[in-house]
């Protein structure tokens, strides 16, 4: 992984001049280019093109976009798929379009590079590895708030909770028995990603009660598949999933789980919103997802320690 913590670099750290707030709607040139770089290294250069697998890559990653967008081309280079997307990835001045074609290389540094027969690397796997970690990298270095998470760039309010609470609830339902929730999860992050903050909050919940219909059906406890959260918290407790010596002095905990997630999206988006459009708050919705996050965590960590 090629990241130097350069003079210059650690210079603005001392000045204080390095980001600590996060962006989304500006990704810098700079940015754009170390990206570039991250492609030709693990999808391949304009010396490899003549890999089919290479060409293959980028020509499947050019055509997704162009159909996509319905455009018969993303720049003036149609036909070789490498400049194409370059030009385009340079030159485009829509931020989400810019993500779309970072998401999508990734999704194919992630997948496909790491068979050995791609390039004929050795070490394929680690190549892919380190380019999805320089990738997040420099997005914490430019200030701006996207991570690479399990094939899907994800928004990130706050470096802390996204390392603490996000990420160990998206690798905890990674478990296949939870790629329902985990599809939802994810789903409700891209959501929040592009603005359409009711449809971030539904998800939420889904994922939420998904979890615990998986906790549920893991542990051949019985439930309605149309209970609500608040059937399926009540199950979950009873069934002694919080220990029973806790429940009296954790009635916080149990609080939390009624009234955090489900009452978020019961109030702000579930419901008819009348003659005047419900504007739901964008630091509301990064509370509830975190608070999702926070409850599957516990949620999955619990029933694993369930003898």
């Amino acid at each position: 992984m090629s990241v130097f913590d350069l003079f210059s670099k650690r210079q603005k750290r001392i000045r204080g001049e390095a980001p600590d707030v996060y962006t989304y709607d500006k990704i810098s040139e700079a940015l754009r280019v170390q990206i570039v770089h991250i492609w030709r290294e693990s999808l391949g250069s304009v010396d490899e093109i003549s890999y089919s697998s290479v060409e293959g890559a980028y020509k499947a990653v050019v055509e997704a976009l162009r159909r996509e967008y319905g455009l018969f081309t993303l720049s003036s280079y149609p036909g070789n798929y490498l400049a194409e997307l370059v030009k385009f990835f340079l030159s485009e001045k829509d931020t989400e379009r810019v993500i779309d074609a970072i998401e999508l290389t990734f999704k194919v540094i992630d997948n496909v590079t790491r068979d050995v027969s791609y390039r004929g690397d050795p070490v394929a796997s680690k190549v892919a590895d380190n380019s999805i970690e320089e990738l997040n990298i420099r997005f914490k270095e430019h200030g701006l708030g996207y991570q690479y998470e399990k094939g899907e760039i994800i928004r990130v309010d706050s470096q802390l909770l996204h390392a603490n609470v996000v990420k160990p609830a998206i690798e905890l339902l990674h478990d296949t028995d939870y790629a329902g929730a985990q599809q939802e999860f994810l789903s409700a992050y891209e959501h929040y990603r592009h603005g359409k903050h009711k449809e971030a909050l539904n998800d939420a919940l889904k994922a939420f009660e998904s979890t615990m219909k998986v906790i549920c059906d893991k542990q051949k406890w019985a439930y309605d598949p149309r209970d609500t959260s608040k059937q399926l918290i009540d199950i979950c407790c009873k069934k002694g999933l919080i220990p029973a010596f806790w429940q009296q002095n954790m009635s916080a905990l149990r609080g939390l789980l009624e009234g955090g997630v489900p009452t978020g999206r019961n109030k702000l988006s579930s419901h008819g919103q009348g003659a005047t459009p419900t504007a739901i708050p964008d630091c509301i919705v990064a509370y509830v997802l975190h608070m999702t996050a926070s409850n599957i965590v516990f949620l999955v960590n619990a029933e694993q320690n369930i003898k």
